[in-house]
């Protein structure tokens, strides 16, 4: 749930990204079960977040939902602890660099492991992991003023 919310950066997207994952884990289980079904459903988790942001690319959404209803409690338990200014930053970044960055902070993988959740080689998932990390500390650092 933790990587579904800073992927998402929205307690209700996250839940419908979990949601989806374990169904998905749910219909393949005779076959994953002696695998790794936990590291499919957080690969799914990552790739269905991708495909999220490629639909809403296409339909501009108007407002944010949330903004308007002015937050809720779900939000205040699934990102706790972290930092809302963090979170609006991470919204900021590409569905990729956003990815990588959450798999490396919140579930530390390292890159072979990024790049297998991402679908792309090792440099690849380097690059949108540095890349994620230097906007982040434009981001923040630019929000306290920092210049």
């Amino acid at each position: 749930m933790r990587v579904a919310y800073g992927l998402t950066g929205n307690p209700h997207d996250a839940w419908d990204l979990v949601q989806e994952a374990l169904t998905r884990v749910g219909v393949r289980w005779w076959r994953l079960r002696s695998q790794n079904p936990g590291g499919y459903a957080q690969t799914v988790l990552v790739r269905l977040d991708v495909d999220r942001h490629r639909r809403l690319r296409r339909e501009r959404p108007v407002e944010s939902v949330l903004d308007a209803v002015g937050g809720t409690d779900a939000a205040v338990h699934v990102g706790e602890g972290l930092d809302p200014e963090l979170v609006r930053a991470l919204g900021t970044l590409s569905s990729r660099q956003r990815a990588a960055v959450v798999l490396r902070t919140v579930e530390d993988l390292d890159h072979a492991a990024i790049a297998e959740h991402l679908g792309c080689s090792a440099a690849t998932a380097r690059t949108h992991l540095m890349r994620g990390l230097a906007r982040l500390r434009d981001e923040l650092s630019d929000a306290r003023g920092e210049g």
